[in-house]
Parts: structure tokens; sequence; C-alpha cells
């Protein structure tokens, strides 16, 4: 008898202990996503206090810190920490996927669509297309690259015809739900990555995912068609 051994295929602990691993990055990376995004749509609901107020929040977000911390320190380091958190989720999001590609025998086709939500099948491009928005919206509303008042503007101004785009409002609009069916989907998931979650609390777990992610959208959705009906101008 002939034994063949593989000797570049990992041992099944081995690859197990890889994959908790990368699935607690995603977890970690997401959370830390997750209260940015609060953070984030607070600040946008300043635009319902006019334009003084909101640009005076903008500004305050460049200075947060100041004296003990010069100019914008705190600010780049807000950056730094959401870049490498972005980084990381989608580093262990890919190499999940791809573990799960490679372990998946030739030719093997299931259906799970009671146990697998619209969601979570959809992730991975969700996950894109939400990538290639928030690009956009750097150079939109951050820089004001693509915007057509331009970088000298103040941010409510850039707010204000970026949002008066019907076409704009709608590619923001299909990113934020989304991002919305990710978030419900990935908190889900990080409960019980972090072991947080077990059969008895699932359908709490996923009751407080559905209404985070549903509130937060709406919350984001607020401002930016406030704007293209003119209850913001």
């Amino acid at each position: 008898m002939v034994t063949v051994t593989h000797a570049g295929r990992r041992t099944p602990k081995v690859a197990k202990t890889n994959s908790v691993f990368k699935k607690a990055v995603m977890a970690v990376s997401g959370i830390i996503m997750v209260l940015y995004l609060i953070a984030h749509v607070v600040g946008n609901l300043k635009a319902f206090s006019g334009a003084e107020a909101f640009n005076s929040y903008s500004g305050w977000i460049r200075t947060v810190g100041n004296p003990a911390l010069p100019g914008a320190t705190a600010l780049w380091a807000i950056r730094i920490v959401l870049l490498v958190a972005v980084v990381a989720h989608i580093w262990a999001a890919v190499s999940l996927w791809r573990q799960a590609k490679r372990a998946r025998p030739d030719g093997y086709v299931t259906k799970k669509s009671v146990a697998q939500s619209y969601a979570s099948r959809t992730m991975r491009w969700g996950g894109v297309i939400v990538l290639a928005f928030i690009i956009y919206h750097i150079l939109d509303l951050t820089t004001g690259t693509v915007n057509a008042e331009g970088f000298d503007s103040t941010p409510y101004d850039r707010l204000v015809a970026s949002f008066s785009n019907p076409f704009v409002t709608a590619f923001y609009a299909i990113s934020v739900i989304l991002l919305g069916m990710h978030l419900r989907h990935g908190i889900w998931s990080a409960t019980q990555t972090l072991g947080q979650s077990n059969r008895r609390r699932e359908k709490t777990v996923s009751l407080f995912a559905l209404a985070f992610s549903v509130v937060l959208t709406l919350g984001f959705l607020l401002v930016p068609f406030s704007v293209l009906f003119g209850l913001i101008d």
C-alpha cells in the first residue's frame, strides 16, 4: 500500500485555528467601523441644525484634542485606525472566502435558502459596492474633488451640492441600504465569533441586529433625501 501525503495541505486543527483568527479579525474590525458609523450618522444629523452648526461641527472634528494634540493629530489617528480596520476586514473576508472555496468539493452544489439570508449571500459583492461608495464619498464630501462646489467651499455647501443631484443621492441610498444589510449580518456573525450568542439568544441577537441596522440606515438616508426634497438647503 502506498500512502500519499499532501505536504502543502494544512491539518484540520491548524486550518480551524486560522479560520477562527480571521473571523475574530473580521469581528473586531467590524466593531471599530460600527462605532465610527454611529459617530458619523450623529454628525450628519447636525445638518438639520443649519449651516453654521454643521460647519462648526466639521471644524471641531479637525481640532479635537487641541491644544494637547497639535492640529488635526486626533483626526488623523482616527483615520489611520479606521483605515487599518477596513483593510483588515477586507483581508479577513477575502481570505475566509478563498479558504471556504478551496475546502468545498468540486461540483458540490447546495441550497440553503432557509439557513442563509439574502444579506449573507450578497455580503461579498455588497462589500465591494460599499467600498466603491466610500472612495467616491471621500472624493465628494471630504476632498471636494468631484463635488460641484469644490474643496474651497464649506462642508455644508458641499453636502447640499452633492445631494441636490438625484443620481448621487440614489447611489448613496443604494450603498447605505447595502451597508445596512451587511451590518445586520455582520452584527449577528460577530456575536457568534466572539462567543456572545447561543441558541437561546439567537432570536434576541437577530432582532437587535435588524433593528440597529434599520435605525442606522434610516439615519444615514434622512439627510440626503431632505436635501433632495428641499427640506435642507
